[in-house]
């Protein structure tokens, strides 16, 4: 954005564009052309364009905002994924509205990003009474023994992983500890699918936390699971996000858009100064003006 554009669109207020923040646990989402949020959890990323726009930026120049993109790796395979089964994604799409609305609701009062709500759709395809070969039920995909240590019940007369709200609040819950472990969403999703224990066995062998890098030391079913969660992300979305990205993508992409910020707050405080300046400069003419007339009318008095 030049310096000439940002000139010409005016300062609305004496409070330089501030578009970054940084807090914990505490996530919303709006979408729609003037505003995007983008945020994660524990180190939460809030990026509001409608503060641009209240400095007077316009609607062309918000496209210079850096984007969130997928890595070379996820891209390929997402590009495959949805070519494979988007008569499916199509699918889910035309189902999910009812139901995410209320998954939005539990994972924002949790503090965690709303699009983990995608994972629902990777593990039983938005249906309540999907069952596994192995005994994993309801809309998360719970074996018997994770959902009692969540707090549900399972029995022969009653099973609350085929009800959305428990199912779901147990789950946020423990995506948010999931997250407290790792700080690290593709590794979050991981650990949903096979264990903690084992993705932690993966970063010891791999020596690092990346996914892309350990993933070979995952079950393969793993792998497939934390890609396919990316690639139906990208499909709702229509683009990359905070949890498609690992922790060091995330720390990348927070110092870009701090530099970005940094250079759009100087280019309006330097604008701000400019018009005070010329606007001090008008408030002193008129104060002589005014003076000149008075004397003026003082000497006509007499």
């Amino acid at each position: 954005m030049s310096k000439r554009r940002m000139r010409s669109t005016g300062l609305v207020s004496t409070v330089s564009l501030i578009i970054i923040a940084i807090v914990s646990i505490a996530a919303t989402h709006q979408s729609g052309a003037g505003n995007r949020t983008l945020h994660d959890t524990c180190n939460q990323l809030w990026f509001d364009t409608t503060l641009l726009k209240l400095n007077g930026v316009p609607a062309t120049d918000e496209l210079t905002v850096p984007a969130i993109t997928l890595n070379k790796q996820a891209k390929e395979f997402t590009e495959m994924y949805i070519a494979r089964n988007r008569d499916l994604l199509e699918m889910m799409q035309k189902k999910s509205p009812r139901s995410f609305r209320l998954i939005d609701d539990i994972f924002t009062q949790y503090g965690l990003p709303l699009e983990l709500k995608y994972l629902a759709v990777v593990e039983s395809q938005l249906k309540s009474t999907a069952l596994s070969k192995v005994g994993a039920r309801g809309w998360w995909q719970l074996m018997p023994e994770t959902a009692r240590i969540l707090s549900l019940k399972v029995s022969a007369a009653r099973d609350d992983r085929t009800h959305l709200y428990k199912s779901t609040v147990a789950v946020a819950k423990y995506l948010r500890d999931l997250h407290k472990l790792f700080g690290d969403w593709p590794l979050v999703i991981a650990a949903y699918n096979c264990g903690p224990g084992k993705v932690y066995e993966a970063i010891k062998r791999s020596g690092s936390r990346n996914f892309w890098k350990l993933q070979q030391h995952l079950p393969a079913e793993t792998r497939g699971h934390v890609k396919k969660f990316i690639g139906t992300h990208y499909y709702f979305e229509g683009k990359a996000g905070i949890t498609t990205m690992t922790k060091d993508e995330t720390i990348a992409y927070k110092k870009m858009m701090i530099a970005f910020v940094d250079e759009h707050n100087a280019l309006l405080r330097e604008q701000y100064d400019e018009e005070r300046d010329s606007s001090d400069t008008a408030g002193l003419q008129n104060v002589a003006k005014v003076s000149s007339l008075n004397d003026q009318g003082k000497n006509n008095n007499r």
